[in-house]
């Protein structure tokens, strides 16, 4: 079950933008083998939306609660939601 496909969303808090978050994530999602988005929110946080195998995406929420060395997280939002096969890739959106 741990290799069925699923879908989640993250809401990172914390300074989190201006120190190379977003392509810290789209680093790590492309190594996992995920789609999805990385973005900018304008109250301060990082927003992700990822798809793929479970195993994988769990792999990249460990990564986000620590983020890259210039980074400090405060809080993941975490939201599991159905495989919708939307992304072709993964991407930094605006």
């Amino acid at each position: 079950m741990n290799d069925s496909e699923a879908r989640v969303h993250l809401l990172i808090s914390g300074v989190v933008q201006g120190v190379g978050f977003r392509f810290f994530v789209e680093r790590k999602a492309r190594q996992y083998g995920l789609t999805g988005f990385a973005r900018n929110l304008p109250d301060g946080r990082v927003e992700i939306e990822a798809e793929g195998k479970r195993g994988m995406l769990k792999e990249l929420i460990n990564d986000c609660q620590v983020g890259p060395s210039s980074s400090q997280v405060s809080r993941v939002n975490l939201l599991w939601k159905q495989y919708q096969a939307e992304f072709k890739a993964f991407t930094i959106a605006e």
